[in-house]
């Protein structure tokens, strides 16, 4: 079976200080989406960065970058990777995945959901050690 191509556009928002550094930060991530594997960067334009209004000295920047993959699992895997704050598949206008295609996109959803569920539970117990030791600091210095 031939697999076509999928065009898409993802816009990458970003917020910090100082304003230049978003931009600098923003080019190393399109440089470095355009060098994974199956990845190619049809297009891509970066704002110039805005300051907020409710946070003085933060700024907010995003990119605009129109992407081509050789398969839907590789566009799942930038989603994960990068985290846009907007997809639009822009081509092909239907995509039929095989059932392993499919497959192997849920067991990615399924893994980096496993990884961040990993991670919010080694945080919340890390939480609960320092709430207690906290009380012990706090108690201690009552007593005295």
């Amino acid at each position: 079976m031939e697999t076509k191509k999928i065009t898409a556009v993802m816009i990458l928002e970003i917020i910090g200080k100082p304003a230049e550094h978003l931009v600098e930060t923003l080019e190393k991530i399109t440089e470095e989406m355009g060098n994974e594997e199956g990845v190619k960067i049809n297009n891509k334009k970066i704002s110039e960065p805005t300051e907020l209004k409710d946070r003085k000295d933060f700024f907010m920047t995003f990119a605009e970058i129109e992407i081509e993959v050789e398969e839907a699992l590789q566009l799942a895997i930038l989603m994960f990777k990068y985290m846009p704050a907007h997809v639009e598949v822009v081509s092909p206008e239907s995509i039929i995945l095989t059932n392993n295609e499919y497959g192997d996109i849920l067991s990615e959803l399924t893994r980096r959901l496993h990884k961040y569920d990993e991670v919010a539970r080694v945080v919340q117990m890390e939480k609960g050690i320092l709430e207690k030791k906290l009380r012990e600091v706090l108690e201690k210095k009552e007593d005295k």
